[in-house]
């Protein structure tokens, strides 16, 4: 890949992963539109740790806090909201971690037809503005049960099937569940941060594993581009979150599906 397109897929790959509108959906486009090349394991490596580096940095304090939690909860048999929160992010992310060991491969040899995202991205997306509808959610963090954490960790394994999107249905999820817009995203996006860890891990170790030969500029700049793009992503976001629908981000995806079915046609 040129610079350009580094630059152009790692901005994509920052924007998308935090937006409830599906990575996976816009990063076939620039192959199937423009013809450009795959972006390869190494490449994907790369802009995962941008985007991992962008949630952890935004969300350091809380980060910080469910740790310490956590640790002292272990340790100490000390429990806390910090502690219980933490416990609940593990939980849910156990579904997604189950589902991509067993189904990984089968959904990369089956699942990631244009036919399929198209659909996805239609769908999810007609849910999303459902869930976005129902009337005065008002459950936060600290009303989030097992059982709650659980259904949201399902949603999450689904985002495995590309253009689904993993914030858009875990978002979706908490929202049917009652929860607010600005809690059901901060949830999202600290779930997301070990499963972006156990994902990178993923094509990391097939990486190792290969002899694809490795642009460290490229993949450089791809850390840093789709990183400073996925914290601005993150704040401007959660910034907005509460006083805007997420009308927008359906009916864009809408629009997109469509656009995607008019490749295949």
């Amino acid at each position: 890949m040129d610079t350009i397109q580094v630059i152009v897929l790692a901005l994509i790959q920052g924007i998308t992963e935090f937006l409830p509108i599906s990575s996976s959906a816009h990063l076939i486009l620039p192959k199937e539109v423009l013809g450009w090349p795959d972006q390869g394991l190494a490449f994907d490596v790369a802009v995962h740790l941008g985007t991992l580096s962008a949630v952890v940095m935004y969300f350091r304090r809380d980060i910080a806090d469910l740790l310490q939690g956590w640790f002292a909860s272990v340790a100490l048999r000390r429990h806390s909201e910090s502690s219980r929160l933490a416990w609940l992010i593990i939980l849910a992310t156990l579904p997604a971690g189950l589902f991509g060991l067993l189904l990984a491969d089968f959904i990369e040899l089956h699942l990631r037809s244009i036919a399929v995202i198209a659909a996805t991205t239609i769908i999810f997306g007609v849910l999303l503005g459902y869930a976005d509808r129902r009337p005065n959610p008002s459950r936060d963090l600290a009303s989030l049960t097992i059982k709650a954490a659980l259904i949201i960790g399902f949603a999450q394994a689904l985002a495995m099937i590309p253009g689904t999107s993993r914030s858009g249905i875990t978002i979706t999820a908490a929202l049917l569940l009652g929860f607010s817009r600005h809690d059901s995203a901060r949830f999202s996006f600290l779930l997301s941060i070990p499963i972006i860890v156990l994902s990178a891990s993923y094509i990391g170790l097939k990486l190792l594993l290969s002899d694809i030969a490795v642009d460290w500029a490229s993949l450089t700049l791809g850390i840093v581009v789709s990183g400073v793009s996925a914290y601005f992503c993150i704040h401007y976001f959660l910034s907005f979150i509460n006083r805007l629908s997420m009308l927008p981000f359906v009916i864009y995806r809408l629009v997109l599906g469509a656009g995607l079915i008019l490749l295949i046609i």
